[in-house]
């Protein structure tokens, strides 16, 4: 029996609902550190001579916090909208994330009006398709080459046996030629030259009569007596 199909997982990331605190903290991580620097920048600069470092780390202590809480809420929802998502789709691919970012963006600025929530919509939608298009093409620049398929060998004759053998097939076989019995006719060029003298049949050869050797061998031998 074929048993349904569950929903396909992505390996690099962590299965729902882990993926939701996992992508809470982590958002949250990146946002309170890449806030941080830029505070420390600002806080520093704005800060008078003699007290720029002690006024970078009250600007890091007072914003990063926030911009790490705001990192972690965006976060948490797109991450939800995604096992969301994951669940009524039963699988997972880069149209999920891109749908996820732009409900993210959306649901975010609702309290502004829809126009504003719309805007933000296709921006997370647009920004999420361009993160997934980078991603793609570096997973594919960086996979290594396939492996060569092997060569399985066929049973039957060898490409080089048969083309061979079609050669031979192709020379023509000369056909014998039958000798002729017919005796040479007497005209055209034969007639006038005389032809050629019929062979004349062999005589029979005699068979030798022992009893005469035997009457010259006796009269022989009463001679020499």
């Amino acid at each position: 029996m074929n048993e349904q199909a569950g929903p396909s997982v992505d390996h690099a990331r962590e299965p729902c609902p882990d993926r939701i605190l996992d992508d809470i903290g982590g958002a949250f991580g990146m946002g309170g550190v890449g806030g941080g620097l830029w505070h420390l920048m600002k806080g520093m600069k704005n800060s008078p001579g003699g007290a720029r470092f002690r006024g970078g780390i009250e600007s890091i202590r007072r914003e990063a916090p926030k911009i790490g809480g705001s990192f972690a809420v965006w976060g948490g929802l797109f991450s939800t909208f995604d096992c969301t998502l994951v669940a009524l789709r039963k699988k997972e691919d880069p149209w999920n994330s891109i749908a996820s970012g732009a409900l993210t963006g959306g649901f975010l600025q609702l309290r502004t009006g829809m126009k504003s929530a719309a805007r933000s919509a296709a921006f997370g939608g647009v920004l999420l398709a361009m993160i997934e298009g980078v991603g793609i093409l570096l997973t594919r620049m960086t996979a290594p080459p396939p492996a060569p398929v092997p060569m399985v060998d066929m049973p039957g004759p060898s490409p080089s046996n048969s083309s061979r053998s079609a050669e031979i097939n192709a020379v023509p076989i000369p056909e014998p030629v039958p000798e002729s019995s017919a005796e040479p006719s007497s005209g055209g060029w034969s007639s006038w030259f005389g032809g050629k003298k019929a062979e004349e049949p062999a005589a029979p050869i005699k068979s030798h009569d022992l009893t005469e050797d035997r009457g010259i061998i006796k009269d022989r031998i009463y001679k020499s007596d």
